[in-house]
């Protein structure tokens, strides 16, 4: 497996056992994540092991209860608003902290990507306090503008890793030529990075449309998202339509995790 036709059979043992040992953590890490499929099937009103019969009833339930399709449009909404603005925002950014001269570049970056690394819980608090003095809890603005601030550190790193391959004399050549920096940019720039900020666009769609802990604390019911709605559906009642919602929120988690990945291999042709 993978060796060398001389491989001796210790080493063909030694490579069979890792490669035993790797599939065995793969299976740790992703399994449970699967585990929402079968049980969203599942026409038992439990969750119960192994599955009798097969139905399904409990996505029926889910885009028939208006609790659950208004949680699934707020989280929509949310996440595509605060998509659309960490976008502009960390693209500009990472445009800024990329330029040679710009100064304290170590210290404002490791601010840009404070949220990253902050335990979220801490994050909410913060949120909540500062939101709370400006009127925006309980209110889908403050919702999309939490999200941004979460969400902008990851359209940075992906930005700053696509400026990183860039080649600055493409700019100078484009200026040499006549054409001002915002032409610059639309013209010569903003192509060769869109791979980039695309690629932080989805990260940023991701983290705020699975985001629960900051949502907890800065929506009220008019506003609950999707995952809020599973984690109040978990502790007010045990019901398998959070299992289809699960399911759902799993599988649009696999599609931008395939889409990222269509979007490096286009990056490395």
């Amino acid at each position: 497996m993978w060796l060398p036709a001389y491989a001796t059979r210790g080493e063909r043992l030694c490579r069979l056992a890792v490669v035993a040992f790797a599939f065995a953590v793969l299976v740790f890490l992703i399994g449970p994540l699967f585990v929402v499929f079968p049980l969203s099937v599942s026409k038992d009103p439990f969750f119960t092991f192994p599955i009798q019969d097969y139905s399904w009833r409990w996505y029926a339930d889910f885009f028939q209860n208006a609790r659950w399709t208004q949680s699934l449009f707020n989280s929509l909404v949310a996440a595509a608003c605060s998509t659309a603005l960490a976008t502009l925002l960390g693209t500009l950014a990472a445009l800024g902290i990329s330029r040679p001269g710009f100064p304290a570049r170590k210290a404002v970056m490791a601010l840009m990507i404070s949220p990253m690394i902050m335990p979220v819980v801490i994050v909410a608090v913060g949120a909540y306090m500062f939101f709370g003095s400006l009127g925006l809890t309980n209110t889908r603005t403050g919702l999309v503008l939490a999200h941004a601030a979460l969400s902008i550190p990851f359209v940075v790193v992906t930005v700053l890793s696509a400026l990183s391959t860039y080649d600055a004399n493409l700019s100078r050549a484009g200026a040499s030529l006549g054409a001002g920096p915002v032409s610059v940019f639309f013209a010569v720039t903003l192509p060769l990075i869109l791979p980039g900020i695309v690629s932080g666009a989805l990260l940023a769609f991701a983290v705020s449309f699975d985001e629960v802990i900051v949502a907890l604390f800065l929506t009220g019911a008019e506003q609950r998202t999707l995952p809020v709605q599973m984690f109040s559906g978990i502790r007010d009642q045990i019901n398998p339509t959070i299992m289809a919602a699960a399911s759902l929120l799993t599988t649009v988690s696999i599609a931008l995790f395939l889409a990222l990945s269509l979007i490096r291999r286009v990056r490395r042709a």
